[in-house]
């Protein structure tokens, strides 16, 4: 039975706010999929580094969380997002969602913001 770990999302942020793509690929399973409203899906390990890694659109940011709650297998989480989006300084709210499998893995995640693209 899949579980949740909080601490493993925890890092995810620290990860991604450190530019350390490599630690945060590692947290997701290989049939990852990622969903963003209003934006294309991603499906599979290869569209979710190319997002990272090529495609993503904010930069040199911090998360700052505010709520986790973890349920069965799914973290839920609660924070704001300060950083750039091009060459604008951007801050917001943002939910994030994030299952795991069985092998501890996050296999989906899902983003809410109220901005249009992140």
């Amino acid at each position: 039975m899949a579980t949740a770990d909080t601490e493993a999302v925890r890092a995810y942020y620290e990860y991604i706010d450190a530019d350390d793509y490599e630690s945060v690929f590692s947290l997701f399973a290989a049939d990852v999929t990622y969903e963003r409203p209003g934006q294309s899906n991603l499906s599979g390990m290869d569209e979710f580094r190319e997002f990272y890694l090529e495609d993503r659109p904010l930069e040199d940011g911090d998360h700052e969380i505010h709520d986790v709650v973890a349920e069965g297998d799914t973290v839920a989480v609660r924070g704001e997002f300060a950083g750039t989006q091009g060459d604008e300084a951007v801050s917001f709210g943002f939910a994030d969602f994030h299952r795991f499998d069985e092998d501890g893995q996050i296999t989906e995640r899902w983003t809410y913001t109220d901005r249009d693209e992140v």
